[in-house]
């Protein structure tokens, strides 16, 4: 890459300990990969706040891709599948919507427990997870750069 990519990355604080890592991952998979990315941070209440905020940042045309990082849960009071599909779709829109990448962290585990055994697991499960995050955001950069002297050449 010539231009230092410049990423947003959207963090849901329910279960912030937890939803953290994401960013950790994704910043030190990014050192990793040698790239001298910016990366803005901006932090919401919660995941479903997290597709309308992807879509205005994607928008301003100055982020090369969004991640998004959320763990939604089964609270007992509401139907976290509902709110789970709600964000992943509302990220996938926002994509499709301003043509940035939008890229989910978004995790839904089926049976997360308050326990020490299931918090370690997701502490480390979300560097991984964001490790993921910027290879694909580090990936599709790179295929949108590629892209675009394609498309103007052909025109």
């Amino acid at each position: 890459m010539t231009k230092s990519p410049k990423f947003a990355f959207i963090k849901a604080q329910w279960h912030a300990d937890i939803v953290d890592q994401a960013l950790i991952g994704f910043q030190q998979r990014l050192a990793e990969l040698g790239l001298d990315a910016s990366v803005d941070v901006f932090d919401v209440p919660g995941a479903f706040e997290m597709p309308l905020l992807a879509q205005k940042l994607a928008a301003t045309g100055d982020y090369d891709a969004v991640a998004a990082a959320a763990l939604v849960v089964d609270g007992g009071l509401y139907r976290h599948d509902f709110v789970a599909q709600a964000v992943v779709s509302g990220l996938l829109d926002a994509g499709l919507k301003t043509g940035v990448p939008v890229l989910s962290v978004s995790l839904t585990p089926h049976h997360f427990q308050p326990s020490e055994e299931h918090h370690a697991f997701f502490l480390d499960h979300f560097v991984k997870k964001g490790r993921e995050a910027a290879d694909a955001a580090a990936r599709v950069t790179e295929l949108y750069r590629e892209l675009v002297p394609a498309v103007t050449a052909a025109a």
